[in-house]
């Protein structure tokens, strides 16, 4: 099986590329000439794996990368929480997903396209935990990331109903060893907590998110290639904890001295308007801004039940993910314990 990954210089795709290989597929992917393609693996004779430059928005590069392949993994995506110039989540995140599927269309060879969506495409989920049947409410965004991801989501569910032979995935947060890049957001908060940047918790730990391995999902993606069902949604989440808990479980692991205060989040609000201030002066991407603080704000729990009924996904436990992550970043030299 030949498989085409886009965005995948990136954070999750990177690692789905190795993925693949390992298990013996043959890999095309999609970069920019710009892209950082370090963590890849190197193009291999005989064709196991290849490089395509070309852009999600190009539609002629989509065309001739395309071009032979049987299985596309549609993993591109912006996932900053807040850019300048917003309109460019709706050029990426929403054009980019029609030109994925026009492109497939008018390539004979494709057999399925598995979409990377995200747990945002679904809303918040404030007391509960969802699973697939949620639709996002549509009436409040936290993020225009969010809002690009719900437009999306609803392009993918439109193409499916018209029978375009695609499967739509929903990863919770992500974390794990790989590129330390804002899609690795557990990661880059764990550095700013043990350089003594972030010396409190982020808030009253009234957030929940679903924080699930990178391996998890990249394993939940090649299985929805060989078991997904045309059509369907599958959470790839995992255990639904608050960033309090990441904290507490870092602490206990690398044996160092839990945070003693809570920084209530009005401050951390007050901070990220001031990364923004640096960025218009640094041209650096705030790490923290005002809508990870109204992501903050709300819960984001769900269930992966019909994942791990159908596809046979089983993700680990965040204590279990942790003991890998605070190693590698130790590694790293990022982090000192």
């Amino acid at each position: 099986m030949k498989a085409l990954v886009t965005g995948a210089s990136g954070y999750l795709g990177g690692r789905l590329c190795h993925g693949l290989l390992k298990q013996g597929h043959s890999v095309r992917a999609l970069v920019r000439r710009t892209s950082d393609i370090s963590e890849l693996p190197p193009p291999s004779t005989g064709g196991a794996f290849e490089l395509a430059y070309g852009d999600i928005t190009d539609y002629q590069s989509l065309l001739d990368a395309f071009s032979g392949c049987q299985v596309i993994f549609h993993a591109a995506a912006i996932v900053e929480p807040w850019l300048p110039d917003p309109s460019k989540f709706l050029s990426v995140n929403v054009e980019g997903l029609n030109n994925v599927l026009q492109a497939a269309k008018e390539t004979e060879t494709i057999e399925k396209i598995i979409y990377t969506s995200s747990f945002f495409a679904l809303g918040s989920t404030d007391g509960y935990a969802a699973d697939e049947n949620q639709m996002h409410c549509e009436k409040r965004f936290c993020t225009e990331y969010e809002r690009s991801k719900m437009i999306a989501d609803k392009i993918a569910s439109q193409a499916a109903a018209e029978g375009v032979p695609i499967v739509m995935l929903y990863p919770g947060v992500i974390y794990g060893p790989g590129k330390l890049t804002s899609g690795n957001i557990v990661a880059q908060l764990l550095i700013e907590r043990f350089a003594g940047r972030l010396p409190g918790y982020i808030g009253y730990g009234k957030d929940k998110f679903s924080f699930v391995h990178v391996d998890d999902v990249v394993d939940g993606h090649i299985a929805a290639m060989d078991k997904g069902r045309q059509g369907e949604r599958y959470l790839l989440t995992g255990e639904n904890a608050s960033f309090k808990l990441v904290f507490d479980m870092a602490a206990i692991i690398s044996e160092t001295k839990k945070p003693r205060f809570s920084i209530p989040l009005w401050i951390i609000e007050s901070y990220g308007w001031l990364l923004v201030l640096v960025y218009r002066l640094t041209g650096n991407l705030p790490l923290i801004s005002p809508p990870t603080v109204h992501v903050l704000r709300h819960q984001w729990a769900y269930s992966c039940e019909k994942a791990k009924t159908e596809l046979g996904y089983n993700p680990r436990s965040l204590e279990e993910g942790l003991k890998e992550v605070l190693p590698w970043l130790k590694s790293l030299g990022v982090i000192k314990y």
